[in-house]
Formats: C-alpha cells, structure tokens, sequence
C-alpha cells in the first residue's frame, strides 16, 4: 500500500490541526520530512494561498506555507520522498512561471517534483491578484496543456487560447522527462480534466462511497494515479484496527495512493505515529 503524508504544520485548517503545530517551525516539519523519507512514504504535500480574506479564514484557516520555499528546504533534508503541491491554483500564474520556478525544484531535488494543480474557488483571491475569475476553468486547461509540453524543455513552445509563446529559453528546467501532473477537483470534470491532461486526480471534500463511483465509471488510463484521502486524522500507534479500516475502505474505493494526516501531541510522537502507520501498511500490502 503506497502512502503519502498531509504534513502537518504548513496549514491551520480550523478543526484539523494540532495544537503544537501552532508553534511549531521548519526544524519541527524537517524532522517529519526525515522521518517520512526513512520510512518510505511517498510524498508529502503543500497547499497553496497567497492571501485569505479574514472572514473566509475562521472557516478554511489563514495559515499556508509557500509550496516553493517549503519544499526547497525540505528536498536539502531528504533522499527520496517526493513533493507534490496540493495544488496550486493555475489561474495565479503563468505556466512559464511554473514551468521555471517548479522546474528548478526539481533539478534541485534530483526530480521528485509532483505538480498537484486546481482550478482555484476563492474569488477574491483571483481579484486581489488581477486574476481573472470567470472563465477560469478554460484558462486552466489551456495552462495544463501548456505545462504538459514545457516543463521539461529548454525552448518549449505552445500555442493556445490564452497562452502563445515560442523562441524562449526555461533554463533550468525540469529533470523529469515527464513531471507527473495530478489534478485537484471534486466534480466530473474535474477527473475528465485530470484523464485528458494528467497524470492523476486528486479530489477533495467528497465522501468515498461518491468517488468510488466516480472512479469505477471512469475510463482511466494504465499508470493513472487516483490519490484518496483517508479521511480525518488517523491514530496508528492508539486505534490500529480503526486506521486500518479507514486505508482499506481508499483502497476500496480505488484510490491508487493514499494521502494520510495523522494526530499528535508534538513532532516526536508524528514521527512515532508516522512509524506506526509504516507498519501498518506494511501488514495491509
């Protein structure tokens, strides 16, 4: 069973976060990172806000570390474990942009970059940051498809409704040949999207017995990745049976990969709970 971690420590999502994460600072969250690296997970994850209205934090939290900052810290700490942003929303960029500073984390991490990507639902951040909000959903597909054919070139060229360009040079780029792109959304399109322009779904806020459904009706291709989350904060080392139920019942539903956050009183008993939950799966696979 493949298992990635939602770190903890980089958002402050009312309700889903620790107490001691409010304190806590990147020695705390590198710490994790080691630790995961060691034991084989597959990623961790970093979500992406530039700023959040103060009435819309009490309900989605205001605190979210930069993907780019965090992740170029954390691959220095590490081997092997991959990073995958979760997400970043395109209409907030330039896929060059990306293409460049993204791809430079991937030389720099020697290629364990995973692009998570989203359409993005907070207008007013779209406003704030003279991003256009309607038609977002066209602009990204547009910028999907752009990365797709750039992030790993030198002089990559595309031509689309909202993105043209050739004749540039991206140095560095991505060493990947293939970076792999994992799409973020909770609806129908949004897995049509991630199946026409990626290499993966990511969904959010949806119950497993719905993206079950939406995963068997779909025609996925060979290699897809269906990354699931296992649901609220698990307790290896405490109720073993209950996460072992709750990676069952992702796997059951078709998830590919599961992403897990787990609860703790400090950055040493995650990295014990982080321990637990390794072996585990171990025992599941």
């Amino acid at each position: 069973m493949r298992l990635g971690i939602n770190s903890p420590v980089v958002t402050a999502v009312p309700g889903a976060h620790s107490p001691w994460e409010r304190t806590a600072g990147i020695e705390e969250l590198a710490a994790i990172a080691e630790a995961a690296d060691r034991l084989g997970f597959h990623h961790l994850t970093c979500s992406e806000h530039v700023a959040v209205p103060a009435d819309v934090a009490e309900q989605r939290g205001g605190t979210y570390w930069d993907p780019l900052a965090t992740f170029g810290h954390l691959s220095a700490r590490t081997r092997r474990i991959r990073f995958a942003t979760q997400v970043l929303v395109l209409g907030y960029h330039h896929p060059l942009a990306l293409a460049k500073r993204y791809g430079t984390l991937d030389r720099i991490s020697g290629g364990r970059l995973v692009l998570g990507l989203g359409v993005g639902s907070l207008q007013e951040e779209f406003e704030l940051l003279g991003a256009a909000f309607e038609g977002r959903g066209a602009i990204a597909d547009d910028a999907i498809a752009a990365l797709r054919v750039s992030l790993s070139r030198r002089e990559p060229a595309y031509h689309g409704e909202h993105f043209d360009y050739e004749g540039f040079v991206v140095e560095p780029h991505a060493v990947q040949d293939r970076v792999p792109l994992w799409i973020g959304g909770r609806t129908p399109r949004s897995l049509r999207r991630a199946v026409t322009h990626g290499d993966g779904w990511v969904p959010f806020g949806l119950p497993l017995d719905r993206l079950g459904e939406m995963v068997g009706a779909a025609d996925l291709p060979e290699g897809f990745e269906v990354v699931l989350s296992a649901g609220r904060p698990l307790d290896p080392s405490g109720d073993a049976s209950r996460t072992s139920a709750a990676l069952q019942r992702a796997a059951e539903a078709g998830a590919t990969l599961v992403s897990v956050s787990l609860t703790a009183e400090s950055a040493d008993h995650y990295i014990e709970q982080a321990e637990a939950l390794a072996a585990l799966a171990a025992a599941l696979s």
